[in-house]
């Protein structure tokens, strides 16, 4: 068994390990960004999966990594773990769907409500407070899904037809366009920008660069806000048009 992740601003990240830990600390993670990740999965046959919900549909750089690897899930068996600021509908499904075509197995899916990460829109803002509430119930929600993974009975949160429905009259069908190709959208206002190039160390996509000591974008974004919520001087922006509040998982974790 081994765990699989890809994370923007640490929710699936933190969301992963502690399942794992908790099933047995001696289950090793690895993010989908790992140069050698194929060769420390390709033998393991239970692969616990977790990663951002982005308007009901699977971000373009995971797609990506399950399409391009299609060789290796044969026979595989996966459980799911979706996180989303506030709705997923079938964050699980998605992958089960997707897995599917290469004859993997989705054997379970968990779906936890997280600290919201699009730092440049107020909709989802949430007080610190209300935040650190929300990660106690998403441990609450691991312990009992744990406890249902060791006993052989999985939660399968996300995979029935009613999360199906749900994900696509919820958000997908109106949104879901904005995952299937990468973004052109990231903006960097260079008025701002201080060339200290942490965005580009950051960028899953290698989609930043540093031209002339202000950051420039590539148009390759995959939308995960990990730039955009650790910019030291808040000079980049997606959705919005500023941004409100930089959200990262290690402010409303003890």
């Amino acid at each position: 068994m081994v765990g699989l992740y890809f994370s923007g601003t640490g929710n699936s990240k933190w969301a992963i390990n502690t399942f794992t830990s908790k099933i047995d600390k001696n289950i090793k993670t690895y993010s989908i960004e790992e140069l050698d990740v194929i060769d420390k999965i390709k033998d393991e046959d239970i692969i616990i999966f977790s990663y951002p919900v982005m308007f009901s549909n699977i971000p373009k750089i995971v797609k990506d990594f399950f399409v391009n690897n299609k060789e290796i899930w044969l026979n595989k068996k996966f459980f799911v773990i979706a996180t989303m600021g506030l709705f997923s509908g079938d964050g699980a499904g998605l992958i089960k769907r997707l897995l599917k075509k290469y004859k993997a197995k989705t054997i379970g899916g968990l779906h936890l409500k997280m600290p919201d990460s699009i730092g440049d829109e107020k909709a989802l803002k949430r007080s610190l407070e209300k935040n650190k509430e929300i990660i106690n119930k998403a441990l609450i929600k691991i312990d009992k899904s744990v406890i249902s993974f060791k006993n052989n009975k999985p939660k399968k949160e996300g995979l029935n037809i009613f999360y199906h429905i749900a994900g696509l009259f919820g958000q997908r069908l109106y949104f879901g366009h904005k995952t299937k190709h990468y973004s052109n959208k990231l903006k960097i206002d260079n008025s701002k920008c201080i060339g200290c190039a942490k965005c580009t160390k950051l960028c899953p996509m290698e989609n930043i660069i540093i031209e002339n000591n202000k950051a420039k974008s590539l148009d390759k974004c995959t939308m995960c806000y990990r730039c955009i919520n650790n910019c030291p001087s808040c000079a980049i922006t997606l959705l919005g048009k500023k941004v409100v509040e930089q959200s990262v998982i290690e402010k409303y974790i003890d």
